[in-house]
């Protein structure tokens, strides 16, 4: 059987998981219902809660003693300042929404608009304020408020933070920032079941995953290896906070990195009171706990755990999914801990596990069907735990210090039973990889136009990885593609310069560099943005750099048979995958809540690891996964080239939208010097999302949510069959000079959420309902042989997915 065969069948396994989304809907409705009618509200009261949190320069991240804080949506106004510690406390606030302002002398004014306060749960905030170059006493240098801008400062364009409000609000995030992505400008989906996206035409594995400021394996259930998606994502919205999300042209900083980075951030738990959250639903059985260790002590413990609905359905006896159930089971937590002297620890740590299995009967006369006969197991698991430590040397100046012991693995098992009962190898793999990292960062403000930022990362990678199937190319023997165990190191440094030229001209400039020790390739990579606020409301930027990836260790170590018995591996010399970034943007402010912005962008792709053979146009940037068995050679170059647009109501009056569309191309050159369309080359991309509330019951605190997100986007991109010949042949086989050139209808999804939030004293409760695919529209996924029938046919994507939540916050 061949490799593409192989990973047909290596897909399924992700496939048929996200098959049975609809079928859980079904099984946790019940349950649900029942808990609803437990918690019947009472009569209305006049609720308030409390919003507290800190205040810091934003480059140095030291407190800002004096600076007020003001809730500006109440009349009258109320507020406070914060002590010398940066802190600031404001008690009973109607419970809803509201707009703080905060203003500190000779720092720029800051907006938050629409906070969203309920019942159940504080609002704690970290604000960081922006210092002024015209230092004037007594004035307050007012800034145009821009929602959305990056947590990072260092960042220039190409970048936003995600909230985690948007992360609950947008229609079919369920919960998940890399889903709730997918409505940005430049970001599409090539397989509606997972959460992996493609970001400007660039493979999904060239994201790079971050949490607490290190790399960590990729953070969802059911993901493969070398992904960076899977069917349902590990981090719970109980524990992330704001965190920022890149598409092109990464500050200095970041590296290992050719298409998109997630910078994810745990938020600490709440340091004066306990506070707890229960959601059940489609998804799972989530329960997180948070409060503080002692009384007056600033640090917190948070924790979420969480357990699938339809695995536990199955353990009382209750099986709606028939026998492939999905189960999956994460963990997250993180321990603040601040001193007086020492600085600030913190002990944190993400983890899961997923598995399904599908076994056949031992019943010969119930095989119906060639599938019938064949046991089918896929297990996967990530984890990562890090302790941090941040140290002021004053002022100005700071270090911070992470050390992070992460892992990964993949398992999966496809097996036919002979009359005997007795499993025949089809496919085995076994993918371990762990990973020791120690990070570096010192930070210095010099002044208010001066900012320097150098640090050093050092990834101790271990792997143990092992593959092998049945090959049709040599009438079905078993073929081991790969086969190794070992380690590398992975040394990475960089250096940044904050320059603020004058108050409105900032300029963001650096150096990273990287060396993979498996073969001593390294790259130097200079990175350069500015931008420029020519206006109160309009501002132009452009930015560049290189940016370079290894590849998977299971791509390094494949094996090649010399047809001897013996094996070659001629992947190990590959090297850095690597792209230069060139962007150009456009913003402007149409009103205070309307914004406008275009980005235009060229990528130009080299190092491409591509089949040296110029009858094969194999590339390895056309891979979702981490296994390419074929021999490599680095000569291959591409290019991505497209221009995006946003129009963007922010949360104001109750309602907002976002409009987003990309128009792009991604090509790719083989061997013989012919370009082809990449896999990930959909051509275009438009989003369409808005959302509306409606202020509810006696004393208008309840809310009602209605949200509708639209997608439009090319589709999928296939190499045609050729039918006549795979019947001859009895397998596929392929166009190979028409590599990826067909392509499937496009691609069209409609998404809707509604929910009600019901505030009551001391808790709130939150039921929600999110449909994907509402109009169970059916997208082709690819072309595929079917040997049975002997014909070409068509698998299509996920239809209807509905997933039903009920949450409690108290």
């Amino acid at each position: 059987m061949s490799l593409a065969e192989y990973e047909r069948q290596r897909a399924k396994a992700l496939y048929f998981s996200k098959k049975t989304y609809k079928q859980k809907a079904i099984a946790s409705i019940i349950a649900i219902l029942f808990l609803l009618t437990s918690q019947l509200p009472l009569l209305g009261q006049n609720l308030t809660q409390t919003i507290r949190g800190k205040i810091i320069d934003s480059e140095s991240q030291t407190p800002l003693v004096g600076a007020s804080v003001a809730i500006i949506s109440l009349n009258p106004v109320k507020g406070s300042t914060s002590d010398n510690e940066g802190f600031f406390k404001i008690e009973k606030v109607p419970v809803g929404r509201h707009t703080i302002k905060v203003n500190y002398i000779g720092y720029q004014e800051q907006v938050i608009p629409e906070l969203l306060l309920g019942s159940g749960k504080e609002i704690i905030l970290t604000i960081g304020l922006t210092e002024s170059i015209r230092q004037m006493d007594e004035v307050v240098i007012t800034a145009q408020p821009e929602k959305g801008q990056p947590l990072n400062d260092m960042a220039t364009l190409s970048a936003r933070s995600i909230s985690v409000e948007e992360t609950k609000r947008y229609a079919a995030s369920v919960n998940d920032p890399a889903r709730a992505a997918l409505s940005y400008a430049g970001v599409a989906t090539n397989d509606d079941g997972g959460n992996q996206i493609v970001v400007r035409g660039n493979s999904p594995k060239g994201i790079l995953w971050r949490m607490e400021g290190i790399e960590v394996p990729n953070p969802n259930h059911f993901g493969e290896e070398g992904a960076s998606g899977g069917g349902i994502s590990i981090l719970s919205v109980n524990m992330i906070d704001n965190s920022d999300f890149y598409t092109g042209a990464f500050p200095a900083e970041y590296g290992n990195a050719l298409s998109g980075i997630f910078d994810m951030k745990l938020r600490q738990g709440n340091n004066e009171k306990r506070e707890y959250a229960f959601q059940a639903g489609v998804l799972g059985l989530d329960f997180a706990a948070e409060g503080p260790f002692k009384k007056n002590y600033k640090g917190s413990y948070l924790a979420n755990y969480r357990y699938s609905t339809l695995a536990i359905l199955k353990k009382v006896g209750v099986n709606i999914s028939g026998d492939a159930v999905p189960e999956f089971q994460d963990f997250s937590f993180k321990l603040h801990i601040p001193t007086t002297k020492a600085g600030i620890f913190t002990l944190w740590g993400i983890g899961g596990y997923s598995t399904q299995v599908q076994e056949a009967t031992h019943n010969s006369t119930e095989w119906k069907e060639k599938e019938d006969r064949f046991d089918e197991v896929f297990k996967s698991g990530m984890g990562a735990a890090g302790l941090s430590h941040v140290y002021f040397l004053n002022s100005k100046a700071y270090f911070e210090t992470v050390l992070s012991l992460s892992g990964n693995f993949n398992r999966y098992r496809y097996d036919s039973l002979g009359t005997d009962y007795k499993p025949n190898t089809f496919f085995h793999e076994s993918y371990k990889n762990y990973a020791g990292r120690l990070s570096v960062l010192y930070n210095h403000k010099i002044n208010n136009q001066h900012t320097i930022r150098v640090g050093a990362i050092y990834s101790n990678l271990n792997f143990d990885i092992f593959s092998e199937g049945r090959d049709e190319d040599r009438n079905n023997a078993i073929e081991r593609w790969v086969d190794n165990e070992g380690y590398s190191g992975l040394l990475q440094a960089y250096g940044q310069w904050k320059y603020r030229l004058a108050e409105n001209l900032t300029l963001n400039s650096g150096l990273h560099f990287m060396r993979l020790g498996l073969n001593g390739n390294s790259a130097l990579e200079p990175r350069l943005g500015i931008r420029w606020n020519f206006s109160g409301t309009q501002s132009l930027g452009a930015g560049l750099g290189t940016h370079s990836r290894n590849e998977s260790m299971a791509v390094y170590f494949a094996q090649q048979p010399l047809g001897n018995g013996q094996y070659s591996q001629a992947n190990k010399d590959l090297k850095l995958t690597k792209a230069r970034h060139y962007v150009l943007s456009y913003d402007q402010m149409l009103r205070e809540d309307l914004r406008f912005k275009v980005e235009t962008y060229y990528q130009q792709l080299y190092n491409l690891a591509i089949s040296p053979d110029p009858k094969s146009t194999i590339a390895a940037l056309n891979s979702e996964t981490g296994l390419i068995a074929d021999s490599l050679v680095s000569n291959g170059k591409g290019k991505n080239y497209g221009v995006e647009l946003s129009l963007e109501k922010f949360f104001t009056n109750n309602y907002y939208f976002l409009i987003t569309s990309s128009l792009y191309n991604s090509k790719y050159t083989a061997a013989n010097g012919i370009e082809y369309n990449t896999r990930y080359n959909g051509n275009h991309i438009l989003n369409v999302l808005g959302g509306k509330e409606f202020r509810v019951g006696k004393e208008k605190t309840n809310l009602i949510g209605a949200n509708v997100r639209v997608l439009w986007a090319g589709g999928n991109r296939y190499t045609p069959l050729n039918a006549e010949q795979s019947r001859a042949e009895g397998k596929a086989v392929y166009y190979e000079n028409e590599r990826y050139e067909a392509q499937a209808p496009d691609y069209f999804r409609t998404d809707i959420r509604v929910s009600y939030r019901k505030n009551r004293p001391k808790a709130s409760y939150i039921l929600s309902l999110d449909i994907q695919n509402v109009t169970n529209r059916l997208n082709m996924y690819n072309q595929y042989y079917d040997k049975d029938t002997q014909s070409l046919k068509i698998s299509t994507q996920t239809g209807l997915i509905p997933v039903l939540n009920y949450r409690i916050e108290f």
